[in-house]
């Protein structure tokens, strides 16, 4: 109780004393320089705001031609992640980690990928000998340099009857 009364700590008192400072202590001042205005475009490197482009040779791609299969695997885990980025993970089929799964590279499926990217490998997927038939889709695997390899079996000439 004899805290209230006391003027050292009376509030009413305190906003006296504030109120009678000169007005230049109370405001920001020149100095004051909001957050928003010390990231502005002119001080982000400009490397930053080149195209794209000019990655593809460095990923190895061509912009002209961009892939059309996606090896997306899981490599971080989805525990004590918010339950969009697991939905998101389940959702995609990257249940199991380090197991590669392939999507087609199209924009709704980039849009879901962007959500779970820190979450996730992606590698373009190269076919070297061209898209597999449907009859070879049993013989293709996936080497790791994220080839797709197409295993071409023989199949037996008809023998030809020798005529002497």
């Amino acid at each position: 109780m004899m805290l209230v009364h006391n003027k050292q700590y009376n509030m009413s008192a305190v906003c006296r004393r504030l109120s009678s400072l000169p007005v230049q202590l109370l405001s920001a001042g020149p100095r004051f320089v909001p957050a928003r205005s010390r990231f502005t475009k002119a001080r982000i490197p400009k490397e930053l705001f080149e195209e794209r482009s000019k990655e593809h040779e460095k990923y190895g791609g061509d912009p002209e031609q961009p892939h059309k299969l996606h090896i997306v695997t899981r490599v971080k885990s989805v525990m004590r992640r918010p339950y969009w980025e697991k939905e998101m993970v389940k959702h995609l089929g990257l249940g199991k980690a380090h197991t590669p799964v392939i999507h087609k590279n199209t924009p709704a499926v980039n849009s879901q990928l962007k959500f779970v990217k820190h979450l996730v490998r992606i590698e373009p997927l190269k076919t070297p000998s061209g898209f597999p038939a449907e009859q070879d889709m049993g013989d293709t695997y996936i080497n790791s340099k994220g080839e797709l390899i197409v295993r071409r079996l023989l199949h037996p000439v008809e023998p030809k009857a020798i005529e002497s």
